[in-house]
């Protein structure tokens, strides 16, 4: 093997070298800056991608995918003096690889002491209270904050979160008291609330049951009075019959009512819960007579006609030198 022969082979050997020194393979996910001479002149996407050796080489490998870093816990004072701790994540994406790898150094260190500032500010601006609930409030306005300060660098923030907000220990057992207070009132409220509801109804139904007892009241009143006028009534009539009967001469009516009356005063007599032996003298003649009356009304009534007035009861006569003596003269009834 000649001199020629070592050169062609170098040769090929320099050029299968320059090939694969020039190829470049840029996975997913992430961007290739290239310099040539130390200056910027292009970025390499994923995939296979060529440069040339010796002029250009790669600069700066960016990640573009979503990152997370971790703020570190930090002391911070409120607007009304109170001192919490705090720590916060942030979660940001390279856009631009070319800024984010030339216009600032160390771009993580950059974005965790910008947000760790603008954690102080924010919260600084509020109170204790608001900060404890208003978590919300403070991550929309710390992600527009940090977002548009870091946009200069390529870099979206996507979100900031803060994680933990802890507030001193003897801060926290008088939030607990207060707590505690608030709520007891809050419970004493309700149970004033409850009792005063509870007298409302019972005082309603109170109400309610005196309304409807006079309402009762007032029916039972009403009927009573509508069935004495019926009776009134009643009695007014029967009294003015009997006045026209005895007004055309018939005295059986006034035999009637005494027969009635009579009647009604042995049924009292007799029904009488204290009585067991009752001794009263009767005159069978007049009981008799009265009956006949009560008949003779009642046929004249029902329309069978005058009758002639019964017969008196025929009387003993007396006996020589005596009195006349009525075999009814006294009567011995067991109640």
């Amino acid at each position: 093997m000649d001199g020629l022969d070592v050169a062609v082979i170098a040769l090929v050997i320099l050029v299968i070298w320059l090939i694969f020194a020039g190829i470049k393979t840029v996975p997913q996910g992430y961007r290739y800056t290239v310099e040539r001479f130390g200056r910027y002149t292009g970025t390499l996407e994923p995939g296979l991608n060529f440069i040339i050796p010796f002029f250009d080489k790669i600069g700066a490998k960016m990640n573009v995918m979503e990152q997370v870093l971790e703020v570190p816990t930090q002391e911070v004072i409120t607007r009304d003096n109170a001192s919490v701790a705090s720590d916060a994540v942030a979660f940001y994406q390279v856009l631009n690889a070319a800024q984010a790898a030339y216009q600032v150094a160390q771009l993580e260190h950059a974005i965790m002491n910008l947000t760790m500032t603008n954690i102080r500010s924010v919260m600084g601006s509020m109170d204790l209270d608001e900060l404890l609930s208003n978590r919300d409030k403070i991550n929309e306005r710390l992600l527009h904050v940090v977002d548009e300060a870091a946009s200069p660098w390529g870099v979206k923030i996507t979100r900031v979160e803060i994680k933990d907000i802890a507030p001193p220990k003897d801060l926290v057992d008088a939030m607990a008291r207060q707590m505690k207070a608030e709520r007891e009132k809050r419970a004493q409220v309700l149970e004033a609330e409850g009792s005063r509801n509870a007298q409302i109804l019972r005082a309603e139904g109170a109400k309610q049951s005196a309304i409807l007892q006079a309402e009762g009241q007032r029916e039972a009143a009403f009927r009573e009075a509508e069935a004495r006028e019926r009776l009134a009534e009643a009695e007014a009539k029967a009294t003015k019959m009997v006045s026209e009967a005895i007004a055309a001469g018939n005295v059986q009516a006034v035999n009637y009512f005494v027969a009635q009356k009579y009647t009604e005063a042995l049924a009292s007599v007799g029904t009488a819960p204290n009585s067991k032996v009752v001794l009263m003298p009767m005159e069978a003649s007049s009981l008799i007579g009265s009956l006949g009356g009560i008949g003779a009304i009642a046929r004249e009534v029902f329309g069978d006609g005058p009758t002639p007035a019964p017969a008196r009861a025929r009387q003993s006569t007396p006996a020589a030198g005596g009195t006349a003596r009525n075999p009814f003269d006294t009567t011995q009834r067991e109640s």
